[in-house]
């Protein structure tokens, strides 16, 4: 193991034991990108020095933390998907009284809201759960607050479009100086709570999980410890949606589901 290889295991290892921040089966040149952008926007100079202020000083570890993990995130983000999900889930979804949804890896809640309002528009929100979980709290509390940057709401109207939106999207918000608060009535039937992928379990059954752009940043083992988890934590012919780069093959859970829409990554358990 080179020196900076060594570096970097002794502070994720540092990290897991001291506050059980589990990054040991993240893809390793992704969490090494990470933690040099980490470096050089605190002015550490080394990984060495990164870990005894880390270990020392729980604020630098949550810095940290949100350096590490993955926030990349858009209302309607990949508009196909949603025209995908209005066309193929929708329907089904419309077969069941009640079900809930999972949004494992929530991060700040933009692509949450933008299932609560397809759900608005398609009528079935005041059927629905919806289950927003990140093992992140910091990110968490900007998703629980709905409240967004003013600037981002062209590129988000020109999304929600593309995205099959059926009203005008400033429906949807209150603008307030530079930043936009979403409609509470939006935030009804979600929950907003800590769920980490890498440790921790299933807490329900679900109508449909979605997981976008998360898994590409682990590696093979950790990705099949989730393909697990989801799909123990799904009901006979749930749903699940991943990101465009990830897939459910090459794991032993390829045969268990049908694809419902294969390029946006829409499948179906099977029974």
């Amino acid at each position: 193991m080179k020196p900076d290889e060594l570096d970097i295991h002794l502070l994720i290892e540092g990290l897991y034991h001291r506050y059980g921040y589990d990054f040991r089966n993240y893809a390793p040149a992704s969490l090494k990108r990470r933690i040099q952008n980490f470096l050089r926007t605190e002015g550490i100079a080394t990984v060495a020095e990164l870990q005894a202020q880390a270990l020392s000083d729980r604020a630098c570890a949550g810095r940290l933390l949100l350096g590490l993990t993955v926030n990349t995130t858009a209302m309607f983000r990949d508009p196909s998907f949603y025209v995908a999900f209005r066309q193929r889930v929708v329907p089904l979804l419309r077969t069941y009284p009640f079900f809930r949804i999972w949004h494992a890896g929530c991060s700040t809640g933009q692509e949450v809201y933008s299932m609560a309002i397809l759900l608005q528009e398609e009528g079935l929100y005041p059927r629905c759960r919806i289950y927003a979980t990140d093992a992140n709290d910091r990110v968490l509390q900007i998703a629980q607050q709905g409240i967004y940057p003013y600037k981002q709401m062209q590129d988000y109207t020109q999304l929600y479009l593309k995205a099959g939106g059926q009203r005008t999207f400033s429906e949807y918000y209150t603008a307030n100086y530079d930043n936009v608060i979403l409609r509470p009535a939006l935030r009804e039937r979600i929950v907003f709570g800590e769920h980490n992928l890498v440790t921790d379990g299933s807490f329900n059954e679900f109508n449909v999980i979605i997981c976008r752009n998360v898994l590409i940043y682990f590696n093979q083992t950790l990705q099949n410890q989730v393909h697990e988890l989801f799909y123990n934590s799904l009901c006979k012919f749930g749903i699940l949606g991943l990101g465009k780069q990830e897939t459910i093959r090459f794991t032993k859970y390829e045969t268990a589901y049908e694809d419902l829409a294969k390029a946006e990554k829409l499948y179906r358990r099977r029974n």
